[in-house]
Parts: structure tokens; sequence; C-alpha cells
């Protein structure tokens, strides 16, 4: 498979639709350096409580009912409509979990996050999105530049400040493909982002796209996705998350 520095940029008018980018580079960034020395320790200790209950007794809040309004069409995209609130769901968890935290920040940035994807050719989403080194397939680049797009597009209209909508670009280009979090918010964007694979929801889901049965998929999340994560609380949702998963899916007996 191909990565961003042998494929050919897809160019408007000339100019790269998307900016190839080595994901190991960001590591020296000032943001990634001052985050990591702000939180030596990792997982990063929740200073508030932590709910890890199954996500379903708490579902989003209503009050950002009109940015959903908003992007219905890009929900639509790549079982968005079932990624994206449930991954709410789990950041305004993480939020309560660490008040420090901005939370409106937090909660736009992962509505809109992944909305990109209704805005790239959707036959290469599972062909080159979920293969190989995903993290430097093009089309992740490029969902990661549209969604940025979609957030400058939307959020002026529903009042958002344009220093507030240029912070939620900062989180939504490079979640899939930076190693590292530039900020507190930033952190829970990424473990939102994957907290929602070990819900048995997610797990149905994440497991076709990239053509795993539920017990390889889940030994993965163990293996993978838990050393991931990045704050302790979401460290404890997900792993409580997983064992439920797996008991309820029995992916003990059936592999």
């Amino acid at each position: 498979m191909s990565t961003p520095d042998t494929q050919t940029h897809r160019t408007v008018d000339g100019v790269p639709a998307w900016a190839a980018a080595d994901p190991g580079s960001h590591a020296e960034d000032p943001r990634a350096t001052a985050f990591a020395a702000a939180n030596p320790v990792r997982p990063v200790p929740a200073t508030g409580p932590v709910d890890s209950s199954p996500i379903a007794l708490t579902p989003a809040a209503a009050d950002l009912d009109h940015l959903w309004k908003a992007v219905v069409e890009e929900t639509r995209a790549r079982g968005n409509d079932i990624h994206l609130p449930i991954s709410l769901a789990y950041a305004e968890r993480l939020c309560l979990a660490y008040p420090e935290a901005d939370a409106e920040l937090v909660r736009v940035a992962i509505v809109l996050h992944d909305t990109g994807w209704a805005h790239v050719d959707e036959s290469r989403i599972l062909s080159e999105g979920f293969t190989g080194d995903w993290r430097k397939a093009a089309i992740r680049f490029e969902h990661e530049a549209e969604g940025c797009k979609v957030a400058r597009r939307v959020l002026p209209g529903l009042g958002y400040s344009a220093e507030f909508v240029e912070r939620v670009c900062d989180i939504i280009d490079g979640h899939d493909t930076r190693h590292v979090a530039y900020s507190l918010e930033d952190a829970l964007v990424r473990d939102a982002d994957r907290l929602w694979r070990f819900d048995h929801a997610g797990i149905a889901l994440a497991s076709s796209w990239f053509g795993m049965t539920p017990d390889v998929y889940t030994d993965r999340l163990a293996a993978e996705i838990i050393p991931e994560l990045i704050t302790e609380a979401a460290v404890q949702m997900g792993t409580a998350d997983l064992a439920r998963s797996n008991a309820l899916l029995k992916t003990g007996v059936i592999r």
C-alpha cells in the first residue's frame, strides 16, 4: 500500500488538497512537548469522577442539537451517525473526569472530527483508510482537511468565534495521523474517538471496516488501543467496556 510520501497529491486549482506528513514528525512540535511536560504521568490521572458504566446510560446532552442539524449530511458517511453521537457521550464523561479542560471545545471538536469522511472518495475509505499502515493513508489526511473545511463552514453561522473555530481545527487536523496530543482537549477528543470502539455497537461496526471477526478485533483493542489511550479515565472506561463486550459477544468462545 502506498503512503502519503509515494501517492500522487490531488490538487484543486493547482493547490494540494491535503498536506502529506510523517506522523512521527509532530513529536517535537512545541505544543506536543509542552503538553508532555505538563503531564509527565501517563495515562494522565483524572481530577474528577470517572464513570465507567455502559455508555448507553448517559447519552449526550441536547445543547449541541443545533450543530448536529447543521451536519446531518456529514453524519450519513461511514457510519458517522453511530460513531459521532457515541463518541460525544464518551467525550462528555471525559470532560467530567477532567473538569479543567475546555468542555465546549472538546464537545464541538468530537462532533465534527470525522465529518470530512462525507467529502472524500467513498470508494477509497475502506480500501485505503482501514488497511495496512492506515495512519499514513492519503485518505486519512484528506478527511482531516475536509473536516476542517466543514468546521469553518458551519461554526461561524452558529455564533462561534473565529478563534474558537481555529482551535477546533487544530484538533481535527491530525486527530488520526498524529501520534501525539497538543493539549488536554486534544487528548480527550482522541480518547473519545477511540473509546466508542469498545462498546458493542462500535465493535460491530468497526470490526467490519477492518475485515476482522469480533474476537480478533477485541484482541486488537486490548493489545493496541488500550495502550494508546492518553488519560486514566479513558483506560478505566475502555477496560470496563471491553470486559462487558467480550462477555456479551462471547468472544472467548466464538473464535
